[in-house]
């Protein structure tokens, strides 16, 4: 997909040459307007064009059009000293390799591989993740991030880092969620999303968007009722205005603004991601949206939350669609969530967990609920407090044993 015009190139502000980048369009979008961004003002300036009249127009449209920023945490980073996100600068201290042994494989990612391990000084078990190699900046973020981030809630626990390059984490005795989730009952579900809420509140408090909620990277240890968010390599800091790589979670999981490259996202994406996974867990379809690319799965987005919402969010934060768009998008009308409603599904369903998902499975991402706002909504009643929780699980688990 092409990117918005946000990227302005030098020959484009020549002398004698006032016209701003212009953009193809097609049938089925309404054409945006280019927007200067921070770097390419530094492009403008550096480049010796100051003086040109395009320059001084795109300037004007800066101011009026301020950067996009989160509806929430937006200025922590600004607040924090440069030692807490500035990861470049970081120095990792190196643990001892040999303190660990491997007992099995039990998961590989694009980018790691994973083992089971045991640490031989205490015998505690662990989980060991090799990562293949990378850039030493993408090593040097994710460990970063771990750290400012441990003690979190239902965040995993960093142990240690070898020079491997190895991140030795907490063992969670998990259980595959394709098995588990069918054996899940209402209060179940309830219960492990408040949870994962509270883990994505916290890292966004810490100014830190996770980038790639989805079911392979959360861990249950359903025994216990032990939840961990984990996996955190493509996290990054969250800085308003920023254009960040739409190249990010997995697909079944991308919220709208990645599928039309939309780079000045934020927290927000987490939530989308979140909502497609519940969406799946309430209406036993996995996934719930199932494109066979980025492009269908814009697709299959449209198809539910329909056409007409799709261009308003389009125009609202002027993103041109990519040409191909012309030949597989058609119209959809929204829509309702009870049309998903079946016999198999049903003893999930409510009004509360309608109510909720609509909120998060939104376009337009400043109007999806904060981790914050969705832990106060009535959906997660019923296991909000900590005892009562118990209390409900206990009950619903006694009542389904045969």
């Amino acid at each position: 997909m092409r990117r918005r015009a946000t990227q302005v190139s030098c020959a484009n502000f020549a002398p004698g040459n006032s016209a701003a980048p212009q953009k193809r369009s097609n049938a089925l979008t309404r054409p945006g307007h280019p927007r200067l961004t921070a770097r390419a003002l530094l492009d403008l300036v550096f480049c010796g064009r100051w003086h040109s009249k395009a320059a001084h127009a795109l300037v004007e449209q800066r101011r009026r059009h301020p950067p996009i920023m989160a509806r929430v945490y937006a200025d922590v980073n600004q607040n924090m000293p440069r030692s807490y996100w500035d990861y470049d600068s970081v120095n990792i201290s190196w643990g001892v390799l040999e303190n660990y042994e491997v007992v099995r494989k039990i998961g590989r990612g694009k980018y790691s591989e994973v083992f089971e391990g045991i640490n031989v000084v205490n015998y505690q078990k662990c989980v060991i993740k090799v990562l293949k190699p990378v850039k030493k900046k993408k090593i040097k973020r994710e460990i970063k991030i771990l750290q400012n981030l441990a003690g979190g809630p239902n965040v995993v626990a960093l142990l240690d880092v070898s020079k491997t390059p190895s991140l030795i984490f907490e063992y969670v005795n998990n259980t595959d969620f394709r098995s588990l989730y069918p054996k899940f009952g209402d209060l179940d579900v309830r219960f492990y999303i408040f949870e994962l809420l509270k883990a994505l509140d916290f890292c966004h408090s810490k100014g830190i968007m996770h980038r790639d909620v989805k079911p392979h990277n959360v861990m249950i240890d359903h025994e216990n009722r032990k939840l961990r968010l984990i996996d955190w390599g493509l996290a990054e800091f969250y800085h308003p205005g920023t254009e960040y790589n739409v190249r990010v979670a997995s697909r079944y999981f991308k919220g709208p603004e990645l599928l039309v490259d939309f780079q000045e996202y934020d927290y927000s994406l987490d939530m989308w991601s979140l909502g497609a996974m519940f969406a799946s867990m309430i209406f036993r379809k996995e996934p719930f949206f199932h494109g066979n690319s980025n492009a269908d799965q814009l697709v299959k987005i449209a198809k539910v939350l329909g056409t007409d919402e799709l261009f308003d969010y389009l125009d609202k934060y002027e993103i041109e669609l990519d040409a191909q768009y012309d030949d597989i998008l058609g119209r959809f009308p929204k829509k309702p969530w009870h049309v998903f409603v079946t016999a198999e599904n049903d003893r999930f369903i409510s009004n509360e967990s309608l109510d909720f998902l609509d909120k998060l499975l939104r376009y337009d991402h400043r109007e999806r609920l904060t981790a914050k706002e969705a832990q106060e909504h009535a959906y997660f009643h019923p296991v909000r407090d900590p005892i009562c929780a118990k209390l409900n699980l206990d009950n619903a688990a006694a009542y389904s044993k045969p």
